[in-house]
């Protein structure tokens, strides 16, 4: 079934949205966080985990699950659904952010890009239509041009040769892309330059994708600089089609991106957090490796509704981190990809009140509070 998306208000004051995206005759509001689910599933925990979580949309690594166990092995299962047993809708991004990371900058040519193998050093090619055929044999609802993700500062002169070559390869990709269920997203790239934003998030317009996605972001800029990328690329986006920022999980983020009109996210920090004993809390990020809850029999957060702190405390799930016991890791996913999604409801229903900001100001007032007292 193909997912659908309905724009159902805008906030007067800000430019933050309330959507409706429909799947599988279920319906998941934004806006929404997405748990990242590399190979084919998010890091300790079962899929009934992660709908527990209250999680909608996740996203799988196309890169990874090209090498292993290869996008044949996946599609002859069914596809990634049947695969990994989710019938949530399901995001892959385009793999070029790993591609790039193992790139040399001689290896990105106009056909595609050059690189080797993590795991046996064999040289393999990706191109704009590889990355689309490898998508679509995974089986995904929502796919990823193929783009470069440039490394942050570029030049200008560097980066608008880039957005020449992303434009052209989000072109070619969307040429062999198969008349199916399947959504293709733009990518605007640019920097931090904002001319370049809007001519690329023009001209992907002018493409008519199925949604958009801004990248490029989150890769050492400082967050005010993160913000005008989002807000130079933003504008320029049609009002009915969703708008993806790749890569950004900070709570903080989510709130001023959403201000700023963004209705979808991901971010590998819920589950890296938890596997190195960190758990958010309204009062700020906690370390529970620290020797202060060796003691401490409350929960990880004593208003959090979530499964695990309704059942352990803050003393076991230390003696499991510092054990090295994967219970550990798994609790502390649970309770941080919950309080992310708990953080998106309370977004969504302060949207519906008109008191955003509001919600920020007390928002940061308690969280960055309590982190900097850690």
């Amino acid at each position: 079934m193909k997912l659908q998306f309905s724009l159902k208000q805008t906030d007067e004051k800000t430019k933050a949205r309330l959507g409706e995206i429909t799947f599988n005759g279920k319906v998941y509001e934004t806006p929404m966080f997405m748990p990242v689910g590399t190979n084919a599933t998010v890091k300790t925990l079962s899929p009934e985990e992660i709908k527990m979580t209250g999680s909608g949309i996740i996203l799988a690594n196309t890169y990874h699950l090209w090498l292993k166990p290869g996008e044949d092995v996946v599609e002859e299962a069914g596809g990634l659904h049947k695969f990994m047993n989710y019938d949530g809708p399901i995001l892959t991004d385009s793999g070029g952010y790993q591609v790039f990371s193992l790139a040399k900058p001689k290896d990105i040519t106009e056909e595609g890009v050059k690189f080797k193998n993590q795991f046996n050093g064999d040289a393999l090619f990706l191109t704009p239509e590889k990355s689309i055929a490898i998508q679509q044999a995974l089986g995904s609802d929502i796919m990823m041009s193929f783009d470069e993700c440039v490394k942050w500062p570029s030049t200008h002169e560097y980066m608008e040769k880039s957005v020449e070559r992303t434009l052209r390869w989000a072109k070619r990709g969307k040429m062999v892309k198969k008349d199916n269920d399947q959504l293709l997203f733009g990518i605007v790239q640019g920097g931090e330059y904002p001319d370049l934003r809007e001519k690329c998030a023009k001209e992907l317009v002018k493409m008519d994708f199925d949604g958009f996605s801004i990248g490029g972001t989150s890769v050492g800029e400082t967050k005010e600089l993160m913000y005008k990328m989002v807000e130079y690329s933003i504008k320029y986006l049609p009002d009915d089609k969703l708008r993806y920022l790749m890569g950004v999980g900070d709570p903080i983020d989510l709130i001023e991106n959403v201000r700023r009109g963004v209705d979808i996210f991901d971010c590998v920090s819920p589950t890296r957090l938890a596997r190195h004993g960190h758990a958010y809390t309204w009062q700020g990020k906690i370390n529970l490796k620290n020797k202060q809850y060796k003691k401490d029999f409350t929960p990880v957060d004593p208003t959090c509704k979530c499964y695990t702190c309704q059942n352990y405390t803050k003393a076991y799930i230390k003696h499991l981190i510092n054990a090295d016991e994967t219970f550990g890791a798994r609790l502390l996913s649970i309770h941080n990809i919950y309080f992310l999604h708990t953080l998106m409801k309370n977004i969504r229903d302060n949207i519906k009140k008109g008191k955003l900001d509001e919600y920020r100001d007390e928002f940061i007032k308690n969280y960055y509070k309590g982190e900097k007292n850690e």
